[in-house]
């Protein structure tokens, strides 16, 4: 089973060495290439003023986070959440970076996110690979990939994630490539079954032949010869005399 958890936050600012902390952790769970609907999904108490520039981003204020846990409360819960799976994370070093500085803050807490999950892909580096020259935000690339279903007005963590996650299935082969590919093969076996049915040209058919009566025969030919009338051309089934 490959598991996959897709993973975004939020921040007071951009930098954790200027004393800024993490006041959102956003993650969905991929398993098989296929969305499960298992999410995890905190806000947090930051103990300090968030920067001007960051609430216009995600739309988080000091005053609602007051009441919310601390990144201690939560931490092994979402230790637990993410251990031994593989995270997909936009721009890996941000995010990354952040959540080890807030387990670095915890006393006696010596793990780091790459100590419990089994991998980190980022997948900013898959489009850059992908899309050399280009803008690869995850706005571009949800312009890029077409991908619909989305009205936000801020940025989300969870909902980021969401989108993220769409993104990456189609940057890589996504769940449309397995539709097609069960498309193809539906298609090709049809293709098959209608080759099987179809009479070749030296074999007779098995179709049986109807045998018209008389009247039938003269009600044919009396229709044949008034379409020769009115078109002006004979019809390939009416016999030259």
């Amino acid at each position: 089973m490959s598991r996959q958890i897709v993973l975004d936050t939020e921040t007071t600012g951009i930098d954790f060495k200027s004393g800024h902390r993490v006041i959102e952790i956003g993650c969905i769970e991929i398993v098989n290439r296929r969305f499960t609907g298992v999410e995890y999904q905190t806000y947090l108490n930051p103990d300090r003023e968030i920067d001007e520039g960051a609430v216009k981003v995600h739309g988080l204020t000091f005053d609602f986070l007051q009441d919310k846990p601390r990144f201690v409360d939560i931490a092994e819960e979402f230790l637990k959440f993410i251990r031994g799976s593989e995270l997909l994370i936009h721009n890996a070093e941000f995010d990354v970076g952040f959540l080890n500085n807030e387990l670095k803050l915890i006393p006696g807490k010596d793990s780091l996110i790459e100590d419990v999950t089994d991998k980190i892909t980022d997948t900013l580096q898959i489009a850059r690979e992908k899309h050399p020259g280009q803008r690869n935000s995850l706005d571009a690339l949800v312009q890029r990939y077409e991908v619909e279903g989305y009205d936000r007005e801020y940025h989300g963590a969870l909902l980021d994630s969401k989108i993220l996650g769409d993104v990456y299935l189609a940057m890589t082969g996504g769940q449309s490539d397995l539709l097609f590919e069960s498309s193809s093969s539906q298609v090709s076996q049809e293709l098959k079954e209608s080759k099987r049915k179809m009479v070749s040209p030296n074999e007779k058919s098995k179709t049986p032949l109807i045998q018209l009566t008389e009247a039938e025969e003269k009600e044919n030919l009396d229709y044949l010869n008034k379409m020769k009338e009115e078109t002006g051309v004979q019809p390939i089934w009416l016999k030259k005399e």
